[in-house]
């Protein structure tokens, strides 16, 4: 799941009420089937985009599936879908719940080179996706090197 670190990072994730929030927001039709077809307990890999050094930064996992977001029914807030419907969501959303903070940050760059991570969708050239599927392998190996140094 990729965010600015300027909205909301990793660290405003930690920080969150039991190190849980909802990721509302979305509203591009791929994403949003990803992020329908996320499970509870699913490892998560959050990445910063829009600054400085955009990269993996930590882990998170899924901690409540897919619900309607009810930000798209409220004409007040800046998600709001006038075509969304409660009866009919057309937007939906999930809980995050924080694991761990990378040691370091494993780049874009690096995930673009990296061999084994061939393939990573998020490391696309023009991906702008904020939600998109990494199997196990690569989830493992980009684990394994944001805890090095």
């Amino acid at each position: 799941m990729k965010s600015e670190p300027t909205t909301f990072s990793i660290d405003d994730l930690r920080a969150a009420k039991g190190g849980t929030t909802s990721w509302e927001g979305i509203r591009n039709f791929q994403a949003r089937n990803y992020l329908r077809s996320q499970r509870k307990g699913d490892g998560v890999l959050f990445y910063h985009s829009n600054c400085a050094e955009p990269g993996v930064v930590g882990l998170a996992k899924i901690a409540r599936e897919a619900y309607p977001d009810h930000y798209a029914f409220d004409p007040d807030h800046k998600y709001f879908d006038a075509k969304s419907k409660p009866e009919e969501p057309t937007w939906f959303m999930t809980d995050i719940k924080f694991v761990r903070k990378f040691a370091r940050v494993v780049s874009l760059h690096e995930l673009q080179g990296h061999p084994g991570l061939e393939g990573v969708m998020a490391a696309r050239k023009g991906n702008r996706l904020s939600v998109t599927p990494v199997s196990e392998e690569h989830y493992r190996i980009i684990a394994e090197l944001g805890d090095t140094r």
